[in-house]
């Protein structure tokens, strides 16, 4: 199937802005690259619009749209959303889904977040250090539905559900995984000893992924559309998505915490957690933001 690439060159200082730009106009994918290296050493992400923190000063940013994205009004979205950036060297080119998919995967390798859980290609061995009788493994394939924990605002989201195992904070409980992607986060709880876990997402492929991924690893997540979603409470809610998203939906998420519920808030560029923070004083104690990188995560307690 033929997606839509666009192209452009960005600096370590713009590229969280360009990422959180491509995002919000509903970019499928992102990858980076030195802008002056070679195709072999791309990293790409697979998580929607964000990407890790650079290496290098000038990187090449290319983000992928369904075939039928009209270029023009995609520019003309962009340039709404951030005017402050420069979109008038943007390219554009026709590329088939393998040229992303499948070079990502064949580059992704196990990844370890916290103390017992793990990230791992579904057809990679298991490394040494993941095979401890109490180690958490996710068995992952993300294809096109974003979250493979690459990107620092999963796995601040990861890293906090493994401290929560540790804590006894987990086990027997149900996870609301708001915006779930792939069902990374909804995964790692069920393997860190959580009963059940809901996945919500806007995205049908979203959907389609968390559940083929959920039967990979023997587990079943319950996933629904938005609009969908049954109305509940939850002892753990986990949401990474966009700050600008977590300001519209705050009442929401808030409404989805039971009373001393714990929520993790992500996708957070630095400098826009304050607001959060102030938006979620309503109904949250013990809020306390996490920096990893350019990315901040929020974590509090609800409120009787």
């Amino acid at each position: 199937m033929p997606f839509l690439e666009l192209t452009l060159r960005c600096t370590e200082t713009t590229q969280p802005r360009y990422e959180n730009a491509l995002d919000d106009v509903g970019a499928l994918a992102v990858t980076m690259l030195d802008a002056d290296a070679d195709t072999s050493n791309e990293r790409a992400i697979l998580e929607p619009g964000v990407g890790e923190t650079p290496l290098w000063n000038e990187l090449t940013l290319s983000a992928l749209f369904p075939a039928d994205t009209n270029a023009l009004a995609l520019l003309a979205a962009l340039e709404a959303f951030d005017p402050g950036l420069d979109w008038t060297h943007a390219s554009f080119r026709a590329v088939q889904d393998e040229d992303w998919e499948r070079a990502w995967l064949d580059q992704f390798q196990p990844m370890q977040f916290g103390q017992r859980t793990w990230i791992v290609p579904w057809n990679h061995d298991l490394p040494e250090a993941a095979q401890a009788a109490d180690a958490a493994i996710v068995r992952l394939d993300p294809g096109l539905a974003f979250g493979s924990g690459t990107h620092p605002t999963t796995a601040l989201c990861l890293r906090w559900l493994d401290q929560l195992s540790a804590d006894g904070e987990l086990a027997g409980k149900t996870v609301l995984d708001f915006g779930c992607g792939s069902g990374i986060l909804a995964l790692a709880a069920l393997k860190l000893g959580a009963a059940a876990a809901v996945g919500v997402d806007n995205d049908p492929q979203a959907l389609i992924a968390t559940h083929d991924n959920g039967e990979r690893n023997g587990v079943h997540i319950a996933a629904y559309l938005p609009e969908d979603e049954p109305v509940a409470t939850y002892p753990v809610v986990v949401a990474n998505i966009l700050a600008s998203a977590l300001d519209a939906l705050a009442e929401l998420l808030a409404a989805r915490v039971a009373a001393g519920g714990r929520i993790a808030l992500s996708g957070i560029l630095h400098g826009q957690e304050d607001e959060l923070l102030q938006r979620y004083a309503a109904w949250f104690d013990q809020l306390e933001a996490t920096q990893d990188g350019d990315w901040m995560r929020i974590t509090g307690v609800r409120r009787a």
